[in-house]
């Protein structure tokens, strides 16, 4: 007892003491864990004078947009009405776009007013709204005969064509930065200086991945003018279609590996890695797409919509920008996935469609297309005055040849590796045809603007030699096309004969005319069965689709589906004519409900 209490009077109120720091200490963490934090806006909401000022701008950048839209379309129409049918729509948008750009220029150096922000091209819009219009168009207008029946030589051009002329310009960028001059493939010189701006391995590859992106909107208006071989056509188109998805994910490859801290890690693995992120965002975008498509294909069949057009084209327009988002959400392709959605819902969800929305959904995607374009050529006119920029003749001159240089490594090789498999060659002039046709537009452009690159000289370098080499493809090479192919003798004797009456490279006004008969079905099932399913020449994917995939995906339409859909289409029109025979004090008490 003694010793216990001499104990506490050495260590007094020990125990009780260190209960208390304890207890102490386990409070303290306590009011840590659950202190609050500032809560944070879920949007950034603005008040007061600076959201007006923010209204305000929106407003005027809203304006302007659709200011120049209006200036484009009229000179589209004159290009029209006058019968101008030798200059391709693009080159007239983007030289309007470049006299808009200095006039506004010259108001601003007056101090007359001041436009500068409204003029900004705005990487975000671009790839938010006017791209996915764009490519899910031309996914969904396009010819799938032809296409398919070249799909595998789309497919070596579109995907390992492009990788090629990445690596090939990237390549070349990265070396003559560091000073390596390459005379052919097995000689190379150490130069003391270097040849151009010095760019790190995954920047080169980043540009070298955006510039290889072909548009050859102005080459499609000649080939359909001129009559060329079909295809010849196809392959330039169908590359140019697959060619633009390949191409925005390629960036974004070397986009992912510039974030990523690749010090530690070697040659082979940054290959590996970037070949597993390219394979992940290729087929997983282009399954989503296929995906949304055919359950687009199956909602639209079993819920019948025909009787309420309204209904059924909102629910098109849905399905159309759904794998869009869906694949931005979960950090895929979302033009990937819209292409291949597009395709697929061409393919199988437009035949569930009433001819009503058969007819409205094909001319408003071409009408949205045709504004995103315009929109898009016209604002690539404009950034020559409206973006700061640095220019490097060495660097801008090296960058066209090897485009060039990787854009002929493409189309030669691989053109002599088809013809060993190919029924149909392809010619020697057609492969030349098919380089020269390699115009870059607007993805390029967009893409550039898109990367972020430190500091920021470099982005304007990069951002100034992608304009320069865009402009000099459209207008150069695009405007030089149809003497190449007459001097060639490319058209066929017929074509040649009726095109030098009239030529026609107005795609607005070709594409407005009439409707594809492929994309409005009438077939009944007695009549669908007796086409294809009968049929003895049917091998492969083409069987298989015609024997099984249509008619689980599409509706087949009996006698009665097929009358109501003449009497829908015969009631329309005689609505929209009396309409337009009253004038606008027609009596509206006559209007009929909608069989």
């Amino acid at each position: 007892m003694g010793e216990k209490m001499a104990e506490e009077d050495r260590f007094p109120n020990t125990t009780h003491e260190g209960f208390n720091v304890t207890l102490h200490t386990t409070l303290v963490v306590t009011t840590k864990l659950v202190l609050p934090t500032p809560a944070k806006p879920i949007l950034p909401v603005q008040t007061g004078e600076q959201a007006q000022q923010e209204e305000q701008s929106s407003g005027m950048t809203i304006f302007f947009s659709l200011l120049v839209l209006a200036i484009c379309i009229i000179l589209v129409h004159l290009l029209i009405r006058y019968r101008l049918h030798f200059l391709p729509e693009s080159v007239a948008v983007v030289s309007l776009g470049i006299l808009m750009g200095a006039v506004i220029k010259i108001i601003e150096f007056k101090k007359l007013a001041n436009w500068k922000e409204e003029e900004m091209f705005r990487p975000n819009m671009f790839f938010l709204l006017l791209l996915p219009p764009i490519i899910f168009e031309s996914g969904y207008s396009l010819h799938k005969g032809n296409f398919f029946q070249n799909i595998g030589s789309i497919t070596l051009f579109a995907v390992f064509g492009t990788a090629i002329s990445a690596f090939v310009v990237g390549g070349g960028i990265y070396f003559l930065g560091q000073g390596v001059f390459c005379v052919c493939v097995f000689v190379c010189f150490i130069l003391q200086a270097d040849v151009i701006s010095k760019l790190n391995m995954t920047d080169s590859f980043a540009f070298g991945s955006l510039i290889s992106a072909v548009d050859p909107v102005a080459t499609i208006a000649i080939f359909n003018a001129l009559h060329v071989d079909p295809v010849l056509n196809m392959l330039v188109f169908g590359e140019s279609i697959l060619n633009d998805a390949v191409s925005i994910v390629l960036t974004n490859t070397a986009e992912g590996l510039t974030r990523k801290n690749m010090s530690d890690v070697s040659g082979w693995q940054t290959f590996l890695q970037a070949l597993g992120y390219f394979l992940k965002m290729f087929f997983g975008s282009a399954a989503l797409g296929t995906l949304t498509g055919l359950i687009s294909a199956l909602v639209l069949k079993h819920i019948d919509l025909r009787k309420t057009p309204s209904l059924e084209f909102g629910m098109m327009i849905i399905f159309a920008y759904l794998p869009y988002g869906l694949a931005e959400g979960i950090s895929l392709s979302g033009i990937m996935a819209i292409l291949f959605s597009g395709i697929v819902m061409s393919h199988y969800t437009h035949h569930n469609l009433s001819p009503v929305t058969q007819i409205l959904m094909q001319q408003t995607l071409r009408t949205v297309a045709f504004l995103c374009e315009t929109c898009v050529f016209a604002f690539l006119g404009l950034s020559i005055f409206s973006f700061p920029h640095k220019f490097e003749i060495s660097f801008v001159i090296w960058c066209i040849v090897l485009v060039l240089f990787g854009r002929a490594v493409n189309i030669f090789p691989l053109s002599y590796l088809l013809n060993f498999f190919r029924d149909h060659k392809i010619t020697p002039k057609m492969m030349f045809i098919m380089w020269f046709s390699g115009l870059r537009g607007a993805i390029p452009y967009a893409l550039s603007l898109h990367l972020d690159l430190e500091p920021m000289e470099k982005r304007q370098l990069i951002g100034t030699t992608t304009i320069i080499i865009v402009l000099f493809t459209i207008l150069l090479l695009g405007g030089s096309t149809m003497p190449l192919i007459r001097l060639m003798d490319i058209e066929d004797a017929k074509a040649r004969r009726r095109n030098k009456k009239d030529v026609n490279l107005s795609k607005t006004e070709k594409m407005g005319n009439t409707i594809e008969s492929e994309h409005l079905s009438e077939l009944t099932e007695e009549e669908y069965e007796a086409h294809y399913i009968r049929r003895q020449d049917l091998k492969g994917f083409v069987w298989l689709d015609a024997k099984y995939l249509n008619p689980f995906f599409t509706r087949r339409l009996t006698q009665e589906d097929l009358h109501h859909g003449r009497i829908q289409m015969k009631t329309l029109t005689n609505k929209w004519y009396e309409e337009v025979r009253q004038g606008p004090s027609g009596s509206e008490d006559d209007e009929q409900e909608l069989l």
